[in-house]
């Protein structure tokens, strides 16, 4: 990365017209696997830069997972507002449909306000709606993929696939027969609108706002020191209490495919809590398990945001001030 010697600023940020009449809309990208240490950058320029920081992560909607998913504490969150943590009931499934609509909206408001807004998380289908944009897929009635989920349970796998491929071969030859999440997805899509996601995929994608300019940052730590990292995250979490969160939320009796039981340290502490794992074999289960998560991020990020500005060292002041400099220089680019 390449600093530049302009001075950052703290003025409010506000979408402006350009000549051709479409408004320039900047939009910060703060991206990154799990325990990176994105949420300080984003706090940092939301301060610089009179910012809203808005959630792009798919557990840290849930109002139920404030610790599991390392939500923002009271602390960060009197500093700059935030937005999108903690608005969903984690009986309800948040797609990246669903999150891109929220987005947009919360991208918008600070826009009006003067606000940048920067979008911060590490759930890269999110980021990628967000910033590519996504197939035209209409809602879906939830009874349908519990439909489907019961219809799976009682097929099996192999045969609810092999089901799946009869009606739909062309969206099943891109399909994991094992991955049930992605099979009951394309079968919901195909029984709801009569139409496979392959089908909607190539319909034409509903892309950003005419005039929205995104600049990405994102951390990429050598994974040593983010596996550390993964490890004393969950160790930090256990002393904020996990355990009474995991506690609470099996006492609500959600679905077992809910998205909310399905984060990282929910089933282990679950079957720590249900006497079927010592808490040290529960511990290891879910560090190992952070680990992979953030090793699946890393790639991700690495292929499919090849545009980025890569941050790999240690967060600090000087590294800050580099990173301001872009933002200002970024905001400078707002067509005149």
């Amino acid at each position: 990365m390449t600093p530049t010697n302009t001075p950052a600023s703290s003025a409010p940020i506000a979408a402006c017209e350009s000549r051709d009449a479409s408004p320039f809309a900047p939009v910060i990208i703060v991206a990154g696997p799990t325990a990176s240490g994105k949420s300080a950058l984003a706090l940092d320029l939301a301060r610089e830069f009179d910012g809203v920081i808005i959630n792009a992560d798919s557990m840290q909607v849930y109002r139920e997972l404030r610790v599991l998913s390392a939500r923002p504490d009271d602390s960060e969150t009197a500093q700059a507002p935030h937005r999108l943590y903690g608005v969903l009931s984690g009986a309800e499934a948040c797609s990246a449909g669903k999150w891109r609509d929220m987005a947009l909206a919360e991208i918008a408001t600070s826009h009006q306000n003067g606000q940048l807004p920067i979008v911060t998380g590490g759930t890269g289908m999110y980021l990628n709606a967000l910033i590519n944009g996504i197939a035209p897929i209409p809602d879906i009635d939830k009874s349908v993929r519990n439909d489907l989920t019961r219809e799976l349970e009682a097929l099996g796998h192999a045969a609810f696939f092999t089901k799946l491929r009869e009606q739909d071969p062309e969206t099943a030859a891109t399909l994991d027969p094992a991955n049930s999440q992605r099979l009951i997805r394309a079968a919901e899509v195909l029984r709801a609108t009569g139409h496979g996601l392959a089908h909607w995929h190539g319909a034409g994608m509903l892309r950003p706002p005419a005039g929205m300019a995104f600049l990405k940052f994102c951390y990429m730590p050598p994974r040593d020191i983010l596996y550390d990292r993964c490890n004393r995250r969950f160790d930090l979490m256990i002393n904020q209490g996990a355990i009474d969160e995991v506690r609470f939320l099996l006492a609500q009796n959600l679905p077992g495919d809910s998205p909310v039981m399905k984060a990282v340290g929910v089933r282990e502490l679950a079957a720590y809590l249900a006497g079927s794992l010592s808490f040290e074999d529960a511990k290891t289960l879910a560090q190992r398990e952070t680990r992979r998560y953030a090793k699946r991020q890393l790639t991700w990020f690495r292929h499919q945001m090849p545009d980025r500005e890569t941050i790999d060292a240690q967060y600090s002041e000087s590294l800050a001030s580099k990173l301001r400099n872009l933002v200002h220089q970024f905001l400078l680019t707002a067509p005149k």
